[in-house]
């Protein structure tokens, strides 16, 4: 992925895993970590992220409904949750409220998570080709039915 943005924003309470993540990610990706869903909202305010990554358990408000308040404001990034305690209502809600694409278990294993945030930007950047290519082809539409118009008027 040379010469595009890899931008991640961590959202955790534990700052130990903030810094934990950040030393293991920092070489391949700029990493953007904040220790609340408020501090998350201001780094996406200020910079281009194309992958969240939150835990679930936070005070105030989980790593769900901070997902599920950023999809009108910010609706493109690839969405993680990354936690120590799974359930099966967690999860659903995940999928329905915050569109998250992937659900991790803490302790992560490296490899792995770094394979997936590796394909988190494989995904994001085909979604922003996609809605290039859309645009372009409503664009040409336009001209083709305005071109059709003309002909049928003379």
């Amino acid at each position: 992925m040379k010469g595009k943005e890899l931008n991640i924003l961590y959202v955790d309470d534990e700052v130990n895993n903030l810094v934990a993540f950040k030393a293991n990610f920092r070489k391949d990706y700029k990493v953007f970590t904040a220790e609340s869903a408020a501090e998350g909202f201001e780094i996406l305010r200020k910079n281009t992220i194309q992958v969240i990554i939150t835990d679930q358990k936070m005070p105030n408000m989980t790593g769900v409904e901070f997902l599920a308040s950023l999809i009108t404001e910010f609706p493109d990034p690839f969405r993680m949750i990354l936690t120590g305690f799974a359930d099966i209502k967690t999860i659903i809600d995940a999928i329905n409220m915050g569109k998250v694409d992937r659900y991790f278990l803490k302790p992560f294993n490296k490899e792995e998570l770094k394979k997936t945030i590796d394909d988190a930007f494989e995904i994001y950047y085909l979604r922003e080709e996609k809605k290039k290519l859309v645009e372009k082809l409503m664009e040409v539409n336009d001209q083709l039915e305005f071109i059709l118009r003309q002909k049928l008027l003379s």
